[in-house]
């Protein structure tokens, strides 16, 4: 008999030792990673709410029309509208997980009665019989299987959170970037109208010095095939205007229509660019966090499947008013109540529990890679759209270089045609072409700075 106490005694010990692990509440990995390790002391790092991904979307972009455009993307976006749903619905989950720790309660009235024997029926003369039970049924929590369903549901709705603050992040930099493309070919096709007008002067000159006899058919000519040349290039921006623009209609869930952009090449600079951008700005960024909480969602999947080895305990009552009491039937009727409790352990369940356990365990170790490649690839996009952001900024300090001395390049070569010096028409022409391709070099490389901006603002998690 003590053999036997000391057995059942030890197998106690054992399931309550194997069992502490399914209570843990889930903690970063550290020690199974290094990416994870830096990224734990990037989390732990003191948050400056000042910095890049914690600034506000009207901080960043301070236009006026363009702030007009967001407001009206985030309010009608229907992609924002559904991300805001899926928040909704695991609240929703997250309170049935919670609730799941009450009592279960029903109330089943019935009542009935019968006759045999072929006699005619005579309602007055048969009894009947009723009950009114209520029953209530508890399953205690011994072994965490309520918990971790609970615990994976929480996490589940803050990364329905995260997804949310994703489509919010990507509609303010969506709408952002049609913006200034908007602007940038607005631009162009300013650039290119007025160039147009130069050009239509220099025809209009090429043909008056052909009368004076001081050039030749051959250079009017050119000089209009270069006209038409430029010309042609208008119908090829007004056609990109109109598609930016219904762009921009289809973030914003209307109609196409014409939005009113600010026509200037200016923009505000963050001044926390200044100092580059530290890694622990990665664990905003949403996509990380969400690949975060995925290992915790297969963390606590894995503890659900572990606790499906151990029994479940649930205790029931019943209890209510009946005139039915054994074989007779008393009127009128008494209360009754009843108490019962339950224990049903696995022994055999033809592997299905290993089964889980293993897949969870497989798909734990699936979400730590997810994780992993997340923060590599974050840090991949933080630092190219860092470095495009500073390397445009060095090569716009060229370009304008290059356009001051092509103005002087026109202006110096068209002065010696005029005045019938060694210089060709082909040089005039040379000059004022290089001079446009230098101004539109410009333009597109204020736009990729923009463009730059943005994506490093989206790449550090920003856009609240």
């Amino acid at each position: 008999m003590n053999n036997i106490k000391l057995c059942a005694a030890g197998a106690l010990m054992a399931v309550a030792l194997s069992s502490c692990h399914i209570y843990k509440k889930y903690e970063l990995p550290v020690n199974d990673s290094q990416i994870v390790g830096d990224f734990k002391k990037a989390v732990d790092t003191p948050v400056d709410s000042t910095a890049l991904p914690y600034l506000g979307w009207e901080k960043i972009f301070q236009d006026p029309k363009l702030q007009n455009l967001i407001h009206l993307a985030l309010a009608n976006n229907k992609d924002l509208k559904n991300a805001k749903l899926n928040v909704d619905i695991a609240r929703a989950q997250l309170k049935g997980a919670k609730l799941s720790y009450f009592p279960a309660v029903a109330i089943s009235p019935n009542g009935g009665t019968a006759t045999y024997g072929g006699n005619k029926m005579d309602w007055t003369d048969m009894n009947w019989s009723y009950t009114i039970p209520l029953s209530v049924s508890w399953e205690i929590d011994a072994f965490a299987k309520i918990l971790n369903r609970k615990r994976g549901a929480q996490v589940s709705m803050e990364m329905s959170k995260d997804y949310e603050q994703a489509v919010h992040s990507q509609i303010v930099c969506g709408v952002a970037s049609a913006y200034y493309s908007l602007v940038m070919l607005n631009q162009q096709l300013d650039l290119t109208k007025r160039t147009c007008d130069i050009w239509a002067e220099q025809v209009t000159s090429m043909e008056l010095l052909k009368e004076a006899g001081r050039t030749t058919e051959a250079a009017v000519v050119q000089s209009r095939a270069n006209l038409y040349n430029i010309q042609s290039s208008i119908p090829t921006l007004e056609h990109s205007i109109h598609s930016v623009q219904n762009t921009i209609s289809l973030l914003l869930n209307t109609y196409p229509q014409t939005w009113d952009v600010t026509n200037t090449l200016d923009f505000s600079i963050p001044d926390q660019l200044i100092n580059g951008i530290p890694v622990s700005y990665l664990a905003v960024r949403p996509d990380v966090r969400a690949a975060e909480k995925s290992m915790a969602v297969a963390y606590y999947s894995t503890n659900s499947a572990r606790a499906a080895f151990y029994p479940s305990i649930v205790i029931s009552a019943q209890g209510g008013f009946t005139n039915l009491l054994g074989s007779m039937i008393k009127n009128p009727g008494e209360w009754f109540f009843q108490l019962a409790g339950q224990l049903t352990a696995p022994i055999f369940s033809r592997g299905q529990n290993i089964a889980s356990l293993e897949a969870a365990k497989a798909q734990q170790k699936q979400a730590l890679n997810n994780f992993e490649y997340a923060v590599l690839s974050a840090s991949a996009d933080v630092s190219n759209a860092l470095v495009s952001y500073n390397k445009n900024v060095e090569k716009n300090k060229f370009l304008q270089l290059q356009v001051d001395e092509l103005e002087k390049s026109v202006e110096y070569t068209n002065e010696l045609f005029m005045y019938n010096q060694s210089t060709t028409y082909l040089e005039v022409l040379t000059a004022r072409s290089s001079l446009l391709n230098a101004q539109l070099a410009c333009i597109a490389n204020w736009h990729e700075r923009a463009a730059a901006l943005i994506s490093l603002y989206q790449s550090v998690g920003g856009g609240r």
